[in-house]
């Protein structure tokens, strides 16, 4: 099935957000098999946004629209998509009756008046509840063509689509598709691609695919068959010849779980602590491990020893490191990983030092530059890192890494497990 994403939203146009919603809806219609061959983004305007509509049902199967179901007057698109396709709006009564309730337990308010056209819906249209907003997402089906209409907050509408969109949708497929994540660090996105050229080209089902991540690269092989049952026996042989080729850089196979959610489980694991101690990064290692519920367990302290001052000071990182041999350096990495559990009694620290720039790089230490230490066990491990882009992908990079040394620490320690 060929579906077409539309993002309405003048703001999205401006750049005044970020368009997530695009990103989210292109990764699970990959998961659900459909095709994508084409996004477009839409500013308020009738005119417009008819015209990208019925452009959008002359050459694919479905269309799922994001945003403009809001109250006031530039939120458009049901008004838009229901001309187009000659549907006829009507009060629903279960819809109004969700928006009195809304807003009496939630606003404690009578219902704005403004609000009441969010109960018109296109007759015959399927309904999905929105839990956690007003504005209730619609499929309205043609002429075998299907719009699908969603809120645009990523809160309201990523709840719905996986809740209610996905089974509608599955609903509308024959046979079953069934897709697994694998996730790995350490190997670029072309690398990975030439590693698994052989099967990307024999396989047609399941069918491989690679996205590229700020230092790692998801991988989703899909398949499609008559049962579940079947599918997952298409998978298991393919998924696991890719978990042979990359041996310990795969982190995950489940889709939902991250880098750190990961790491958090392995230091729970095997009963261990762990301490940070950041320079560039600025507390955003620490960030991404404390994001992890139950995080609290296993997390010591944080130390961000930004100056050189603080790095003696916090870390009892020698002078004559400092000076002989800077602050972004081996040394001055593996001597920070070592402070940090001795000034904690932590199992493990976890240090990073670079230079993030722009400013700062030298011949001999250029921007990009960075060093991450983990000392585990008494022994300290420097990985030296050259890292391309902005300060911020710099730092992004270098907390990704470093939570993926400490990753293939414990794992290296604990291989016999």
């Amino acid at each position: 099935m060929v579906v077409e994403l539309i993002s309405v939203g003048t703001e999205l146009l401006l750049g005044n957000i970020v368009n997530t919603n695009a990103r989210y809806l292109s990764e699970k219609c990959a998961m659900l098999g459909l095709s994508v061959y084409y996004q477009t983004t839409v500013g308020d305007n009738r005119e417009r946004m008819a015209g990208v509509i019925k452009t959008a049902l002359d050459r694919a199967d479905m269309i799922i629209l994001n945003g403009g179901l809001g109250p006031t007057e530039d939120d458009i698109t049901k008004e838009v998509c229901a001309e187009v396709m000659g549907a006829r709006l009507v009060e629903d009564p279960t819809v109004k009756a969700h928006l009195e309730e809304w807003y009496k337990l939630r606003m404690k308010s009578e219902l704005p008046e403004s609000n009441w056209g969010q109960a018109l819906v296109p007759e015959g249209a399927v309904i999905f509840e929105n839990h956690n907003g007003t504005a209730p997402g619609l499929a309205v089906e043609k002429d075998g063509k299907i719009a699908i209409l969603l809120p645009g907050p990523p809160g309201e509408m990523y709840p719905m689509f996986e809740e209610q969109v996905c089974p509608y949708i599955q609903g509308k497929q024959s046979g079953i598709i069934r897709s697994q994540m694998i996730k790995i660090c350490g190997f670029g996105e072309s690398k990975v691609e030439e590693m698994l050229l052989d099967l990307i080209d024999s396989q047609t089902n399941p069918t491989i695919a690679t996205y590229a991540k700020t230092k790692e690269v998801h991988i989703r092989v899909t398949a499609r068959a008559e049962t579940d049952e079947e599918a997952k026996k298409i998978l298991k042989p393919v998924v696991k010849e890719i978990k042979k080729r990359f041996g310990n850089a795969v982190y995950t196979t489940d889709e939902n779980e991250t880098l750190e959610d990961v790491v958090v489980r392995l230091l729970t694991k095997y009963d261990l602590t762990v301490t940070t101690a950041e320079s560039c990064t600025g507390g955003l290692l620490a960030g991404r491990l404390v994001n992890v519920p139950g995080a609290s367990e296993v997390f010591r302290q944080g130390f961000i020893t930004y100056s050189n001052k603080a790095k003696r000071k916090q870390l009892d990182v020698s002078k004559t490191t400092l000076r002989k041999y800077g602050a972004v350096s081996e040394q001055t990495a593996k001597e920070m990983a070592t402070g940090g559990v001795f000034a904690t009694d932590a199992d493990i620290c976890i240090a990073v030092t670079g230079v993030a720039g722009p400013d700062g790089g030298t011949p001999e230490k250029p921007v990009g530059l960075v060093y991450i230490a983990c000392y585990m066990k008494d022994s300290v491990q420097v990985e030296e890192y050259h890292f391309n882009g902005n300060r911020e992908k710099v730092r992004e990079q270098t907390v990704v890494q470093a939570l993926d040394l400490l990753r293939r620490s414990v794992l290296s320690h604990y291989k016999k497990d």
